[in-house]
């Protein structure tokens, strides 16, 4: 049953992977969208035009919801959500279980027919070992004992045109000289195509007509489940920048690397590679598509589908290879500005006073200048360090690099020509903190 007029659609979380591509594909369809999120790009505001709506959306009481929802004119709303980890500030029960309660209640309260599209995570509830699978499951049980109409989406890996988190993960695994320990290899790994995801949900819009009753639960996902291993060997191929040799990473090293992971995670950064997201991969991606293909009519696209109809261009290469170095650059800028720092307040300390002692200065004075640079570095890689402040902390380290090149050039012109050259190697750190700023956006 389709309805005669289009019906307004909310999606909430339009600037995530998923909510982007969902929120911008209803809109080509003509489709009265009102895209909700925390932060848009500007980009992102131009995309969606009056349609875009600034919200920190996971905060909002279930009064607030009922307002947006009315406002919005919304028939559909779209859930798109989502927290793989705990961070500070974040919890990932109040953004699944907490804000779904809270949703249905401002539903109940619209006292109108609106249909909940909610994306969710696929497997079943006795594998769910992580707080994130927890709570998404959580969510699910209120949503199907809420009473109102609903369809729950729980897609497998989600192939898409963009990369970020575990598709920008892969992407890079597959151009790095590196296999995964046979066990993990082995895990079940089922894909479901962007498209076929968005088009699922348009369909539900479409349905969603004067019955006004819905109930339903889909895998999304292809019958043909690869193992992640065969995954993996596919994108090689696809990206056509397979190493010719290749080192198998031991199970430790990638525990060890999303401990890392969650360390970062505290300073504002969201790497792919986490003790969640490891679990997951871990547990495996698998369920039964059968029920959504045969309510839904689509013919899910498989994996070498989506590799043919998209071949790799220059920029997935070089995405590929520059996405695992991001973090490396960063960390490494972090820690240059506060090691040079740390070693000029310490053990460097004398000479870094003689330096403007045989130029002139008083003692006083002397000191005065190399402590105040000195915390002056400190700040700028603690400032790079941060996620919120990374951007600023760049820019702030080009400005205080170029100061020092041209403050040594009026006073102390002989240290361009000193045997380590120390000014000269200042030229290609401002080059690599221009190429951090250059890489930095995620979305």
């Amino acid at each position: 049953m389709t309805a005669t007029n289009p019906n307004h659609v909310l999606v909430l979380g339009a600037t995530g992977l998923i909510g982007n591509y969902v929120a911008s594909d209803l809109a080509r369809r003509d489709m009265p969208v009102v895209a909700v999120a925390r932060r848009f790009t500007a980009a992102q505001r131009a995309q969606f035009g009056g349609g875009a709506r600034e919200i920190a959306i996971a905060q909002c009481d279930a009064a607030a919801l009922t307002r947006l929802v009315q406002e919005s004119a919304a028939d559909v709303v779209v859930n798109c959500l989502g927290l793989l980890q705990d961070v500070p500030g974040e919890r990932s029960d109040d953004i699944h279980r907490a804000f779904v309660e809270r949703l249905l209640a401002a539903l109940r309260a619209v006292k109108r027919p609106v249909l909940l599209v909610h994306l969710s995570i696929p497997g079943v509830a006795a594998d769910d070992r992580t707080e994130f699978a927890r709570t998404k499951r959580a969510a699910e049980t209120a949503i199907v004992e809420s009473g109102l109409s609903y369809a729950i989406l729980r897609p497998g890996f989600v192939f898409a045109p963009a990369a970020y988190g575990g598709s920008a993960m892969l992407r890079a695994l597959a151009a790095l000289p590196f296999d995964l320990a046979a066990a993990l290899a082995a895990r079940p790994f089922a894909i479901v195509a962007m498209e076929n995801l968005a088009e699922t949900v348009y369909r539900l819009t479409q349905d969603f007509g004067a019955a006004r009753d819905c109930a339903v639960a889909w895998d999304l996902m292809h019958p043909d489940q690869h193992s992640l291993g065969d995954a993996l060997a596919r994108l090689r191929t696809w990206l056509g920048v397979a190493p010719r040799w290749r080192v198998t990473l031991p199970g430790a090293l990638l525990t060890l690397a999303a401990w890392a992971g969650d360390l970062v995670s505290w300073l504002g950064w969201r790497p792919p590679i986490r003790s969640t997201a490891l679990a997951e991969l871990r547990r495996g991606v698998a369920g039964d598509p059968g029920p959504w293909m045969a309510a839904s009519g689509i013919a899910p696209q498989s994996l070498d589908a989506v590799l043919s109809l998209r071949p790799a261009t220059v920029q997935e290469k070089w995405f590929a290879r520059l996405y695992p170095l991001k973090a490396l650059i960063v960390a490494a800028l972090a820690l240059f500005w506060c090691a040079s720092a740390l070693i000029a307040l310490t053990a460097a300390y004398p000479a870094a006073v003689g330096i403007l002692t045989s130029r002139g200065f008083p003692d006083n004075e002397a000191q005065v200048i190399t402590i105040a640079g000195s915390v002056m570095d400190f700040c700028v890689g603690l400032a790079i360090a941060f996620r919120r402040t990374s951007r600023w902390g760049l820019i702030a380290g080009i400005v205080v690099s170029l100061f020092y090149m041209l403050a040594a050039a009026v006073l102390t012109p002989d240290l361009w020509i000193e045997p380590l050259g120390a000014l000269v190697k200042t030229g290609p750190a401002i080059v690599l903190m221009v190429v951090a700023l250059a890489i930095g956006g995620d979305r």
